[in-house]
């Protein structure tokens, strides 16, 4: 039997009733086709989904954002007690404690990269980061703070362990209300770092450990065991999914092991055709049991740090 098609009108935007960006995401649902719809859809999923109190609720997302703006958005829903858990790749921690201590800058796409090379300056997209904004200071200030948790007999911790120590670490500094670190410790929202060697936070812990601190451990299996605890006490969960790779995959991973999400809204600028995960949209995780089959969820393509702020602000007004 063919199922009918339901027919609904496209409406036009009506400019002159836009009084808020929660505004125009309602009438990007009605109105909107192709993404700027599914800008309205996402909206609508995410509200629900925050708003359901039987509902664990993740946020995945890979480090590049947290060296733009976007920081500021992500940082928001730490703040607000608006995520239960964060699962997010190592860069993450490198660039928000980085931008505690030092700056950032606007850079363009178009720059020599020779040049910069030449001139001690990294280039991530159009933003120029110089090496004593980066490695330099992460090194500096990072070593202190692991040899006074070996002073204190932490040795075994998990990632989320580690990044609370590093976030009561920045209780003093005076930009610690921007930082994703700090935010994360003062609301105790979990961090999870399943790959927490890819990054210059930690090799500053093998650093630290292949330099006379071979007791010092970063137990991983810690980390799957509060995603345990906090997926198998929630009746549901939902998830914020921006970008593919070990982020995104961890999260959906372990929700199949509870029937699969059921909530999920998901970003991302890649293609389908080429098999990635980062490519693959919401729908294919259904058949993995990672997704229900009757979840509320939807792919939206584009920039995360154009559509971000206009998801999370909308959904922050309503």
């Amino acid at each position: 039997m063919v199922k009918k098609i339901e027919r609904k009108p496209i409406k036009d935007f009506e400019l002159q009733k836009i009084e808020s960006i929660a505004k125009l995401t309602e009438q990007m649902k009605d109105s909107g086709g192709f993404v700027a719809k599914k800008v309205g859809v996402a909206c609508e999923i995410l509200k629900k989904m925050i708003a359901d109190k039987d509902c664990v609720k993740i946020f995945s997302f890979p480090a590049c954002l947290v060296a733009t703006g976007t920081r500021g958005v992500i940082k928001e829903l730490l703040k607000r007690k608006l995520v239960d858990v964060v699962i997010t790749t190592c860069g993450t921690i490198d660039h928000d404690l980085a931008r505690v201590w030092k700056p950032y800058y606007h850079g363009s796409f178009e720059l020599d990269d020779v040049t910069l090379h030449r001139q001690g300056i990294n280039r991530e997209g159009n933003i120029l980061i110089p090496n004593e904004c980066y490695g330099q200071i992460l090194e500096e200030k990072i070593q202190p703070i692991l040899e006074q948790l070996y002073k204190q007999d932490k040795k075994d911790l998990a990632t989320y362990e580690l990044v609370w120590e590093f976030g009561n670490a920045l209780k003093h500094e005076k930009s610690k209300e921007n930082s994703i670190t700090y935010w994360a410790w003062k609301n105790k929202i979990p961090v999870i770092i399943p790959g927490p060697t890819d990054g210059a936070w930690g090799w500053q812990i093998w650093f630290f450990w292949q330099n006379g601190h071979r007791d010092f451990n970063v137990n991983l299996m810690k980390d799957e065991e509060k995603l345990s605890e906090l997926l198998f006490a929630a009746k549901k969960s939902g998830a914020l999914m921006i970008g593919g790779g070990i982020s995104k995959h961890h999260t959906i991973w372990w929700n199949q092991f509870k029937n699969g999400l059921d909530y999920a809204v998901y970003i991302t600028t890649a293609p389908e055709w080429d098999g990635s995960l980062s490519g693959a949209r919401m729908r294919e995780a259904i058949s993995w049991g990672k997704i229900k089959e009757k979840a509320k969820y939807i792919t939206v393509e584009g920039d995360a740090t154009v559509l971000l702020p206009l998801i999370v602000t909308s959904v922050l007004k309503k």
